[in-house]
């Protein structure tokens, strides 16, 4: 299994990373989050000129036809860059739900509009802390003689104030904990109809809570029912993506922190020269490996489809616990300065813990791994 990067890949990698550096320092970022909008529809336009709108979509939808691995080889960039444009939300979440339904009459619309930059489109999913699983989603929406009439409430909704269109998880039937009587619709310009509670996230990000007050949609928002499945294929897709950013910031983490270490003095040397310093900075160094070789061995599964939910629990469980140990580890070599705005550590570690958050922490990701773990076992004991 070859887990190197193709020649275009790499090539493009080197276009994303110039732009960036060019367009994109941590001065240029710090300023994006203090905006009004709170992120660059500048830089959003220069990386849809790069492609990157269009990077994961078939090319019947206009798209690119890239594969999971692309999003990883550019997604690990923008995590070194601390990226709050709406890439994840737009492109990686809403999008992939809507390329996977191409024969429902307006996602192909929808999709268009994504890839030529001129929507953003959130998906509302979450409902607690981290709703991991699909089958927990308590929204509903009840049938009627016109449509459908939404009810519920969406936690942490990426971008979801900014969103010109919303994809929505919902339960026509069952209760929450129950896979069956999932389903997906479309709400176009949400405006007064859902109330929006935005807000800025700790690593920097735009987001919002939306509330549904039997909120009326046509018969054709539906985008799909028994979308348990289709759900679940596209937060995996997401936990691929979010972990190649918490990688990219890992990696960011231990270059500065080493060239760090190499110029700051103490005694007349450089701190790096100390043994405690120089263990620590060789554990950063593993953790970042191993966190960036399960990256790429869960990419290759999923570009092959063999990536299962065990795989995809141990990367966001290895990412995460890597992740802050390599984030704690920064900090406290930088001493007190490692805790100011005025330096990327903190906001890198940031960006670290909020990804753990999302879909499921490392504690959630563990128990997955446990729990597969004990049902061979349990299976052969009563066999």
């Amino acid at each position: 299994m070859d887990f190197s990067f193709t020649e275009e890949q790499t090539l493009l990698r080197g276009s994303v990373s110039q732009y960036l550096q060019r367009r994109y320092t941590f001065e240029d970022r710090q300023a994006v989050v203090r905006s009004e909008a709170g992120w660059s529809r500048e830089v959003w336009r220069g990386l849809g000129e790069l492609g990157l709108h269009a990077l994961p979509f078939p090319e019947e939808a206009g798209g690119l036809g890239g594969s999971i691995v692309d999003v990883v080889a550019t997604a690990e960039l923008f995590g070194a860059h601390l990226l709050v444009e709406p890439y994840v939300a737009s492109v990686v979440l809403a999008g992939a739900a809507l390329a996977a339904v191409p024969d429902h009459p307006g996602a192909a619309d929808r999709l268009g509009r994504i890839v030529a930059g001129e929507a953003i489109v959130a998906f509302a999913h979450e409902e607690g802390p981290g709703t991991p699983d699909p089958a927990l989603v308590a929204t509903r929406a009840e049938r009627t003689a016109g449509g459908y009439v939404l009810s519920g409430e969406k936690k942490v909704v990426l971008h979801g104030a900014d969103a010109d269109v919303l994809v929505v998880s919902a339960r026509l039937h069952g209760e929450p904990g129950d896979p069956d009587g999932l389903a997906l619709f479309v709400v176009d310009a949400p405006g007064a109809a859902v109330a929006v509670t935005p807000f800025v996230t700790v690593d920097g990000r735009r987001a919002a809570h939306l509330r549904f007050d039997d909120v009326e949609l046509g018969p054709d928002a539906l985008l799909a029912a028994d979308a348990h499945g289709l759900i679940r294929e596209v937060l995996d897709r997401a936990i691929v993506a979010l972990a190649a950013e918490a990688v990219g910031a890992m990696g960011e983490l231990l270059r500065r922190t080493a060239e760090y270490a190499s110029t700051r003095e103490q005694f007349g040397v450089p701190i790096g020269t100390f043994q405690a310093v120089a263990h620590r900075l060789a554990d950063m160094k593993i953790a970042v490996v191993k966190a960036r070789s399960t990256l790429l061995y869960t990419t290759a599964l999923a570009e092959a489809g063999r990536a299962g939910p065990h795989d995809i629990a141990v990367l966001k469980a290895q990412v995460g616990r890597l992740g802050r140990l390599v984030g704690e580890s920064a900090i406290q070599t930088h001493g007190g300065v490692g805790m100011t705005d005025e330096l990327p550590i903190g906001h890198l570690h940031k960006r670290v813990l909020a990804i753990d958050a999302l879909f499921g922490t490392t504690d959630h990701h563990l128990r997955t791994i446990g729990a597969g773990r004990r049902e061979p076992e349990l299976a052969a004991r009563t066999a």
